[in-house]
């Protein structure tokens, strides 16, 4: 049975890390601040900026969560980021994925000041991370992967990991995360078109998997003793459940863990680590911030 590689516990690792940076920054007369916008009420969405305020004020951050009608423009949109790009007591920006279909999600992300930007996606961010710049910031979900990785003690270096997923969000940074310099992984970005997919994920040593279908993942596609991380998060309906659903991620666990020598669970794998990348983040750029 393969190794449970815990989410929760390796967050609580860097929310430990992140109180003795925080603090000393508060010392130095500065408090990292963090500012969520979320547009309509996506319940989802509003339980995901909940958590985030929720750890921002456990961590003692500075915290604004800006909720905004769902009948909110473009321009008013806009203007509520230039608003918070000047304002410097905010050193991170997220604006809520996905908005109401009025908003172009890109121009928004491209209109955030790339300093704040501590969700990576700027194209000055995405820039800086396929050129092994460790100035820019990384997404969330990935950096919390090569962390999980990192934690359960994983040789990325020659090692074959294939990536399952090609989304800005998460394949594409967690393909360069992987083949940057330190870290030195031989990568293969895979997706529901790719030919023979079982021969391809065969072959790795490590599965990233982030397709967005519930259980694709199965043990055909392991070899033994590869290491698996399930970023999916998916519902699926279950009578038996008291919410009339459960959530499972991209990978069958039961048949998969029992192939696998460590892998992540669904919930309690990358989910928390994705938030305390972002508290990570928002610190970091809270001390680019002082040195600026």
């Amino acid at each position: 049975m393969a190794h449970l590689i815990d989410g929760r516990a390796v967050a609580e690792k860097v929310y430990a890390e992140l109180r003795g940076e925080i603090a000393a920054l508060k010392a130095s007369g500065r408090t990292p601040g963090l500012a969520v916008v979320l547009v309509g009420d996506n319940p989802a969405s509003r339980a995901y900026v909940r958590s985030k305020d929720k750890m921002c004020r456990e961590l003692g951050l500075h915290s604004v969560k800006l909720e905004l009608p769902a009948a909110t423009t473009q321009d008013e949109l806009l203007a509520r980021v230039d608003e918070l790009n000047r304002d410097a007591a905010i050193h991170g920006i997220l604006v809520q994925s996905p908005p109401p279909k009025q908003i172009d999600e890109a121009a928004i992300v491209r209109a955030l000041d790339p300093r704040k930007d501590v969700d990576g996606f700027h194209p000055l961010n995405v820039a800086k991370l396929a050129m092994g710049d460790d100035s820019g910031f990384v997404p969330c979900t990935p950096l919390g992967c090569l962390r999980l990785l990192r934690e359960a003690a994983v040789d990325l270096c020659g090692a074959n990991a294939v990536v399952l997923g090609r989304s800005m969000i998460v394949g594409k940074p967690m393909a360069l995360l992987l083949m940057n310099k330190g870290v030195d992984a031989t990568v293969t970005v895979a997706h529901s078109r790719t030919r023979d997919l079982p021969q391809v994920t065969q072959r790795a040593d490590v599965i990233i998997a982030a397709i967005g279908q519930p259980h694709f993942v199965k043990a055909e596609h392991v070899r033994e003793g590869a290491v698996v991380i399930d970023v999916g998060i998916n519902r699926v309906d279950d009578v038996t459940s008291e919410r009339g659903y459960r959530l499972v991620g991209d990978v069958d666990f039961e048949a998969v863990s029992k192939k696998a020598s460590a892998i992540t669970p669904v919930p309690g794998g990358v989910g928390p680590m994705t938030i305390a990348m972002l508290m990570s983040n928002t610190v970091k750029a809270c001390r680019a911030a002082a040195r600026s």
